[in-house]
């Protein structure tokens, strides 16, 4: 018992003490005590950092602080093998369960359920609106008039990372086109002067603008003409092995620098830059995207573009919760900057230029 609180007993079977959930939320024994007697005078954010704390640490929430849903929101999201989905999916889950709702994860896995039939068994459900991390939406080959539907059915939903001017919505999306230039412009000071692009599908919103603004970079920052500049893009797969193949064809057109679509794409030009000898950062500099989770701990560490996971999840939940209380969100696209986090997979341009290109 904690000052009239029973707290269960945590799962390693050791006893509660005030201390060590203060220790975990950062605050004060003192306003650990008044959240678990649910006394007043605590900011919501203090109190939601006990609470995550009291769930780190194994104990199950007296009974007095377990919230009643508010509802449901779906999270209809990609596969979740590529890390920076799971990290969405997070960010969006912990902001919907500070308001009291909960979130229904729904991921699409090749051969199961598609986007329309997940949102399908959603409304069944009666979720009071969804959430899309880089779905259909993104896709400029798929027929927008799903959107629309949903809407004349009036769920409220919000769409992450793939602008498309035919769907009325709110959007979130970082900044592709400022992204690719950090990267090009950081290898550029490098002393890096043929750099490529590696990117997924030209048929992803994405994906066209991370090109587009690589060609006006590689103009700008590089001295090259926008059909040299053309010429270094290489479109895959948004995977290893993706990244793997860009990264092979850019290295026979002789780029010394390489900037990937993600995270993933990135460990596969490092994966292709080893098959030839080749060192990264000595030979080839590698620039990712995403900054998703244990990147900084890959071999080489890897230097990439931090997509600002947490504060668009925090504006996606936000526009839609405006959505659903009644108060319409202007349909338009709210764009997030992102961050360039120089780690170990970028290097001066060697003088000799790359070997067995």
């Amino acid at each position: 018992m904690v000052d009239g609180v029973t707290v269960p007993p945590p799962r390693t079977g050791s006893a509660l003490r005030l201390s060590d959930i203060a220790g975990q939320a950062a605050v004060s024994e003192a306003t650990v005590s008044r959240v678990l007697n649910g006394k007043p005078g605590v900011a919501d954010t203090t109190r939601q950092r006990v609470l995550a704390a009291l769930d780190i640490l194994g104990y199950e929430r007296p009974v007095r602080l377990r919230q009643r849903s508010a509802g449901l929101i779906g999270l209809v999201t990609p596969e979740l093998t590529n890390p920076i989905f799971p990290a969405f999916a997070q960010s969006v889950e912990q902001v919907l369960a500070g308001h009291g709702y909960t979130p229904v994860l729904c991921t699409q896995l090749p051969g199961g359920a598609t986007e329309d039939e997940l949102v399908e068994q959603l409304v069944e459900r009666g979720v009071g609106g969804i959430v899309f991390l880089s779905g259909l939406h993104a896709d400029t080959s798929a027929d927008p008039a799903r959107y629309a539907a949903l809407t004349d059915r009036g769920v409220p939903f919000v769409l992450i990372n793939g602008y498309n001017e035919r769907i009325s919505a709110p959007f979130v999306s970082p900044d592709d086109t400022a992204a690719v230039r950090m990267a090009v412009g950081h290898l550029a000071e490098l002393g890096h002067r043929k750099v490529g692009l590696a990117i997924g599908p030209q048929r992803y919103v994405p994906s066209r603008r991370k090109r587009d603004g690589f060609v006006d970079a590689a103009v700008s920052l590089l001295g090259l003409d926008r059909a040299q500049a053309e010429l270094l893009v290489c479109s895959t797969l948004f995977s290893v092995e993706g990244g793997q193949v860009a990264a092979g064809a850019l290295l026979d057109r002789g780029c010394t620098g390489i900037v990937c679509g993600s995270d993933l794409m990135a460990l596969g030009a490092v994966r292709a830059a080893r098959d030839r000898g080749l060192d990264v950062p000595r030979d080839v500099s590698v620039v990712g995207f995403d900054d998703s989770q244990l990147i900084a701990f890959t071999d080489p560490p890897l230097t990439t573009v931090r997509q600002p996971v947490q504060a668009m999840a925090a504006a996606a939940v936000g526009a839609l919760l405006e959505e659903i209380g009644g108060s319409p969100v202007q349909r338009t696209e709210y764009v997030f900057q992102p961050e360039l986090v120089v780690r170990g997979s970028t290097a001066a341009v060697a003088s000799a230029g790359v070997r067995g290109a």
